[in-house]
């Protein structure tokens, strides 16, 4: 059949939870066989969230191809278990940025350049993913991972998908969300029966009345009409359940068909929506709308074996997150790590966010006190490092499973260089450039790079296993869950993939005396020579890793190393 296109957009306020709908839609469609991808428009200016401050946009997800990406699409990788690449996210930035390069060729033959045709048109190619020259030298070719080739990537202009599902940040009504609302108009007439719009809404309750109110739907509806554009489906985001004189008030007001109306509860995990939505025939809306027959509900067993995994996990295992950014989203997919890998081992992980900046010898252990496992948190700068150091000196010493991701696992190398090898002023040349220990220094082929955005160290590397090692055991012992299989590796071993975020790296000046005094370089990435994991053997479980684990962590597959540290939480 022909691609369908599906589009999310969200009136009223921000942040109801497009991602997650549009997630949940993926997984529905999914369940019926078809394939299925999903992208994310962002109006804001910025090429990429990789400069934004975690502060304002949450985690900066990495794809596999090597790009920094919006946080959603971390939920549609764990939903879909989907591999997303820089076709997935787009910005306003990097749209305008194609249309301005093209300009500056002259391909544009001297015309007059304007949002619309020219913007639009560039919008509407990204939304059905059309190809033009310059697109794969548009973003980053340095820091591109050279052992990954980009055809192999899950790249939606190289596979041929029955539903392609575009969600549009912000909100109805915002000035720079103006041309994706004009291309989406555009391509609902062009593609007629083959688009569908799903507008999510708000829709409040007011205490003092004790009514939920419709008419910000209303409004938000009759905005989107003036734009052009009918939504097909309405999403109806609320606190309290809506009865069917709601549902029908809020029908005959939009021009939607009653069962197009469905309601998004709030619910006990955001892993029961995709249900929810089933329940409401969501999905089977869609494929009316399109002309497709609906056919049997698919019984999504694997999701609900999870969700009754989760609702049997009440044990509470106290995990604690030592980090700068006291915002959930700041370490969404570490979270999410935790929380999948404790269902997986019949605990509820609860998480403890404890503020590096905070924390020092004096109190390291009131602050850590009934932790039974603790994550050191990737990061940039040198606010909070001590913090992190302080730390991972009291777990290594108190025994505590301990997890240090990116900067936490430099944090934990740093640590055992001070207190073990003796060196006192071991430090990363990135907090002090005079340090004569550098156990953690700047990658070589960072070391004349001036441009911040887009040039560290992205996307899936190599990384060869030491047989024997903990991190081994734990990608390769049965029962735990592999995101993806383990290859053969030169001289043994086994190859995984991560990926990675970075600029410094371990010191191999160093390994030497690492090894020596008991901290082992178990991950060697074996292209670079570069060290990727270290642990401590004689530990419980103490392991830092250089790459992210958590980007790779879905729903049906967790991370063997969260499934690994969490165990190991359990058993303290």
């Amino acid at each position: 059949m022909d691609t369908k296109y599906i589009f999310v957009t969200g009136g009223v306020v921000s942040s109801l939870g497009k991602g997650i709908i549009s997630a949940s839609i993926g997984k529905l469609l999914q369940a019926r066989g078809y394939q299925v991808t999903i992208q994310k428009f962002d109006p804001y200016i910025n090429i990429d969230p990789g400069t934004l401050n975690p502060y304002e946009h949450g985690e900066c997800y990495v794809t596999e191809d090597g790009f920094e990406t919006d946080l959603d699409l971390g939920h549609y990788e764990r939903f879909t278990g989907i591999r997303t690449t820089r076709h997935n996210s787009i910005t306003t930035g990097r749209i305008y940025k194609a249309v301005i390069d093209r300009e500056r060729r002259g391909d544009y033959l001297g015309k007059t350049i304007q949002v619309v045709p020219h913007i639009t048109d560039e919008i509407k190619r990204r939304m059905l993913h059309t190809e033009v020259r310059g697109e794969r030298q548009e973003v980053r070719n340095y820091s591109q991972p050279q052992d990954y080739p980009l055809t192999s990537c899950h790249s939606p202009l190289t596979s041929n998908y029955d539903f392609v599902i575009t969600e549009v940040g912000g909100t109805i009504g915002d000035i720079e969300s103006a041309p994706f609302m004009e291309a989406i108009r555009q391509l609902r007439w062009e593609l007629g029966r083959n688009a569908v719009c799903i507008h999510l809404t708000y829709v409040p309750y007011l205490k003092a009345a004790d009514e939920l109110k419709t008419k910000p739907t209303q409004h938000s509806v009759k905005e989107l009409q003036g734009m052009g554009i009918q939504p097909d489906i309405l999403v109806l985001r609320t606190e309290r359940h809506l009865d069917d004189a709601v549902r029908k008030k809020v029908a005959s007001f939009c021009n939607v068909d009653l069962e197009c109306v469905v309601q998004s509860e709030d619910m006990p995990s955001i892993y029961e929506v995709p249900v929810n939505m089933q329940r409401q025939g969501l999905d089977a809306a869609i494929l009316r709308k399109m002309g497709i027959p609906v056919g049997e509900t698919p019984a999504m067993k694997p999701w609900h074996d999870f969700l009754e995994k989760q609702r049997r996990a009440t044990t509470e295992v106290h995990i604690a997150l030592v980090g700068k950014y006291d915002l959930q989203d700041a370490y969404k997919s570490i979270r999410e790590s935790l929380n999948l890998a404790g269902i997986y081992n019949n605990v509820k992980a609860k998480i403890h966010f404890v503020n590096s900046e905070e924390v020092t010898t004096e109190n390291v252990a009131t602050r850590l006190e009934g932790m039974a496992g603790v994550v050191i948190c990737p990061g940039f700068g040198q606010r909070g490092v001590e913090g992190k150091i302080v730390a991972a000196e009291y777990c290594r010493t108190h025994d505590i499973p301990t997890f240090g991701i990116c900067l936490g696992m430099q944090m934990m190398v740093i640590e055992f260089a001070r207190n073990v090898l003796g060196y006192a002023d071991a430090n990363s040349s990135e907090m002090s450039a005079d340090t004569q220990h550098p156990v953690i220094n700047l990658m070589e082929e960072q070391k004349t790079v001036t441009n911040m955005g887009g040039t560290m160290r992205l996307g899936a590397y190599d990384c060869q296993l030491r047989e024997g090692s903990r991190a081994y055991d734990a990608y390769t012992t049965a029962g735990l869950s592999t995101p993806r299989p383990c290859r053969e590796g030169p001289g043994g071993g086994s190859l995984i993939r991560e990926r990675h975020r970075h600029r410094y790296e371990f010191n191999n000046e160093y390994r030497e005396d690492f090894e020596q005094y008991g901290m082992q370089c178990v991950g060697i990435n074996p292209a670079a020579d570069l060290v990727e994991i270290v642990e401590i053997p004689t530990l419980r479980w103490y392991i830092g890793t250089q790459f992210h684990p958590e980007y790779s962590s879905t729903v049906l597959h967790p991370h063997p190393l969260f499934m690994s540290f969490v165990k190991a939480c359990t058993n303290s």
